[in-house]
């Protein structure tokens, strides 16, 4: 059914049975993103057992920040079937977590006297 609405033809298309009323979404287990995030939680977890006592601020920041970073992943994921936006926003939190991980990273570097490698350098 075709409509004409300022001069432009606009389809009708909540009769077309073909039409998918969902987005794709779910899978995260398959994206890059996700495995690498999980592998960034166990990494993480074990470090800070080692390293960051156990009663600090820090040691319960950087865990929850490589786990947040993980959840909104697989939450924005699962939200994409029904709405890009919050996909988008669980995303953007996504990466706003490990970016906070990543920092503690490099303060505790810091606060160590240890070298922060280039990310061109052979070790890395």
């Amino acid at each position: 059914m075709e409509n004409t609405m300022n001069g432009k033809n606009w389809t009708n298309r909540t009769n077309r049975s073909d039409e998918n009323l969902l987005f794709t979404h779910g899978g995260y287990r398959n994206l890059r993103s996700f495995q690498m995030a999980t592998l960034v939680v166990d990494l993480n977890v074990e470090f800070c057992e080692r390293y960051i006592d156990k009663r600090s601020r820090t040691h319960d920041q950087m865990t929850q920040a490589g786990r947040s970073g993980r959840q909104n992943i697989a939450e924005g994921s699962q939200a994409a079937g029904t709405s890009k936006k919050t996909e988008l926003k669980l995303t953007s939190v996504a990466r706003a977590s490990l970016e906070e991980l990543l920092l503690d990273y490099e303060d505790y570097l810091r606060q160590h006297r240890l070298k922060i490698w280039a990310q061109e350098h052979r070790k890395t």
